[in-house]
């Protein structure tokens, strides 16, 4: 029997290699689900799914207190080193299915890295692979998540005036999803205060979004 006063949010991250695509998942799972690392290569080779532990009274909805749980799907970055574009969209395409077929997915994080600028007018292939395996309605369950924010902090550029002077191309894509977009910063704080702030972005998302959901059959 479904519990009324408890809501299951799926997640999943797409991106380049070495965009930081399992350190995220960890962050949003508030453990170390997925095996991350520095490497020249490409490290995730599988799709993997994460579920968090309850957060209990994490939110209110129509006058009630939710607990909130946080299932996150891990994807091989593309271009991968080792496995070809067929290879990776065909793996995500049946994880998608497996994991989110029925109950569905609440939303798509793209990770940007917010030291390499994203500019040229080539669309990022992850872009691209979104765009194939979520279909038209993309735009309506994506989001951008920038990783390495702190480097933004050293640079003394707050996150207003870094989105203010992205490069037309980033401009472009955020205007295309709603200028969904959050920030994960790396240093001075414990795992779960960067991990409480951004969930409560990615619930707004999901909210202005009405709950829907992305199914796969």
């Amino acid at each position: 029997m479904t519990d009324p006063n408890k809501m299951i949010i799926n997640l999943a991250l797409f991106g380049m290699t070495q965009s930081g695509k399992s350190s995220a998942g960890n962050i949003l799972l508030g453990s170390q689900d997925f095996h991350s690392s520095f490497a020249p290569c490409s490290v995730t080779q599988e799709c993997s799914l994460g579920r968090s532990c309850h957060l209990p009274s994490f939110m209110r909805r129509e006058g009630q207190e939710i607990t909130l749980q946080v299932q996150v799907l891990d994807t091989p970055g593309y271009p991968h080193s080792s496995l070809s574009k067929k290879c990776v969209i065909q793996k995500v395409k049946e994880a998608l299915a497996h994991h989110f077929g029925q109950d569905g997915l609440h939303l798509a994080l793209l990770l940007q890295r917010a030291d390499m600028p994203l500019c040229g007018e080539e669309v990022l292939p992850s872009v691209q692979m979104i765009q194939e395996l979520l279909g038209h309605a993309w735009k309506n369950y994506t989001a951008i998540l920038f990783t390495h924010a702190e480097k933004t902090q050293a640079a003394g550029l707050s996150e207003e005036e870094y989105i203010q002077g992205a490069p037309e191309t980033l401009s472009t894509l955020l205007n295309s999803i709603q200028q969904r977009f959050v920030f994960l910063y790396a240093n001075g704080e414990s795992l779960n205060e960067r991990r409480i702030p951004i969930l409560k972005r990615i619930m707004e998302f999901i909210k202005e979004n009405c709950y829907q959901v992305l199914t796969f059959k």
